[in-house]
């Protein structure tokens, strides 16, 4: 591959993450089916621009607004900003694991566009939860864990999509949505980079307090990720946004547990 080759595929894919993980507006760019699993590797750096500007609006309201509002409004755009792309995933899997009692029924329940009772729960729970974590951390730190929240949860969709194939078996391939498109198809060098890449934002970010926030979403991505694999013998598309979910509140709690 030549060197303007490389560098425009290397563009495309960043574009692609920037399209698939953000409503921010990109370039036309012509359906690549493959386009996905290559652009896994700049979701960290997605991350790290969605928490940025969440840091730079949350700095701008805080002196006018209390701390409740300001809170309310910075996950309001984090929502607006991806779509909900994350929050549907969680409301999906709630949905889908505390309903369904096979793996079959999961699996149904997880293609189903409707929300239930546990979507309804667990959607709620997250948006509160994140909202009075971030009214809770002391003042100064709300940027910092703001980035490395974003950072460290879309860095939880390389060793898922490492590790796990899809759930679904060939014969559903065709409607098995975007998990299908990644689950075991990132590659080592991908995890590795994004995992350095991940660690060197959180370390300028939280310093001392990096290792619990590292610790909390490595947990929360093993715990899931084998949650997963027992109960339907992979991962979905749903499956990585409720990880991504879990994992940004497990970070915030961990800025409050040390204030």
């Amino acid at each position: 591959m030549n060197g303007w080759k490389f560098v425009k595929e290397t563009g495309s894919d960043a574009l692609a993450a920037v399209q698939f993980l953000t409503r921010i507006p990109m370039p036309y760019l012509p359906y690549d089916p493959a386009s996905l699993s290559r652009a896994v590797k700049f979701f960290p750096i997605v991350g790290l621009v969605i928490g940025s500007a969440a840091a730079l609006l949350h700095q701008l309201l805080t002196p006018h607004l209390p701390r409740m509002v300001t809170a309310l409004l910075v996950i309001a755009f984090l929502v607006a900003i991806t779509g909900c792309l994350h929050e549907d995933g969680l409301a999906d899997t709630a949905d889908a694991f505390g309903g369904g009692s096979s793996r079959e029924q999961i699996l149904v329940i997880l293609k189903d566009s409707r929300i239930g009772s546990y979507g309804g729960t667990a959607l709620t729970l997250s948006l509160v939860a994140r909202v009075l974590l971030l009214a809770s951390l002391p003042l100064a730190q709300v940027p910092k864990y703001l980035i490395a929240a974003h950072v460290l949860c879309r860095w939880t969709t390389l060793p898922l999509s490492y590790y796990l194939t899809s759930a679904r078996n060939q014969q559903d391939q065709d409607g098995a949505g975007q998990g299908a498109r990644i689950a075991k198809l990132t590659t080592r060098g991908t995890l590795i980079a994004g995992s350095i890449f991940s660690l060197a934002i959180c370390s300028f970010a939280l310093r001392i307090h990096m290792a619990a926030a590292v610790t909390a979403t490595i947990l929360v991505t093993l715990l899931s990720g084998l949650y997963y694999q027992r109960k339907i013998g992979g991962v979905t598309g749903d499956c990585f946004g409720a990880t991504n979910q879990i994992a940004e509140i497990a970070v915030y709690l961990t800025g409050v547990w040390l204030a």
